[in-house]
């Protein structure tokens, strides 16, 4: 099991809820022993036909990512990370930014808003445990109900596989209907138990 000190940093990542680029099929599919997680990069196309690329997090993101969490609302940030976070203490800061793509794999989704690149959702899982990763995710309010979600959730576990990791879990408030909906659409083989407030979900990827 991890330690006490990178559990409370790994489950963190609840509150936000991360050249050459490797080009993906939107499936996740192809072959996964080409995937570098570190320059993933995919283009995808939203339900209202908008394109969305969703690539690898970077350092340089983290000014996006907290204007991101800016524009979020309070409810979607409650129902997703179980509190409402506009800003971050210097151990998060650090956490979420310096991405190992290891064993602390982030993506984000990036589109065009005035014509600028700006990051309108974010997924990331930690791994816990040999094997085992913590998911979660986060899309800006704008953005919800087009897809993302399924988007984040399909490259991370062409990701995920790619690394030899057999399962993907998380905890989710009951009321967080789009997300339990987007891990029981995966079409991995999941496992939910109700436990102190919380559902915990479970993903087997092999």
């Amino acid at each position: 099991m991890r330690g006490d000190g990178f559990r409370r940093m790994a489950a963190s990542a609840r509150d936000w809820i991360g050249s050459t680029l490797l080009r993906q099929p939107a499936g996740g599919r192809g072959s996964l022993a080409t995937i570098d997680p570190a320059n993933y990069s995919a283009v995808e196309t939203l339900r209202d036909g908008r394109g969305v690329e969703i690539r690898a997090f970077r350092p340089s993101d983290g000014p996006g990512l907290e204007a991101a969490v800016a524009r979020t609302s309070a409810q979607s940030l409650y129902r997703r990370f179980f509190t409402v976070k506009r800003r971050f203490s210097q151990r998060e800061r650090e956490f979420f930014l310096n991405v190992d793509f290891v064993d602390h794999v982030a993506l984000v989704a990036v589109a065009e808003e005035a014509g600028q690149s700006t990051i309108v959702a974010g997924g990331r899982y930690v791994v816990v445990e040999p094997g085992k990763a913590e998911i979660a995710f986060a899309v800006v309010d704008q953005y919800q109900g087009h897809g993302i979600g399924a988007m984040l959730m399909r490259h991370l576990t062409a990701i995920a596989r790619a690394r030899g990791l057999r399962e993907l879990v998380a905890d989710v408030l009951p009321e967080n209907s789009a997300m339990l909906k987007v891990f029981a659409k995966s079409g991995l083989p999941m496992k939910k138990v109700n436990e102190h407030e919380v559902v915990q979900v479970s993903l087997k990827l092999s």
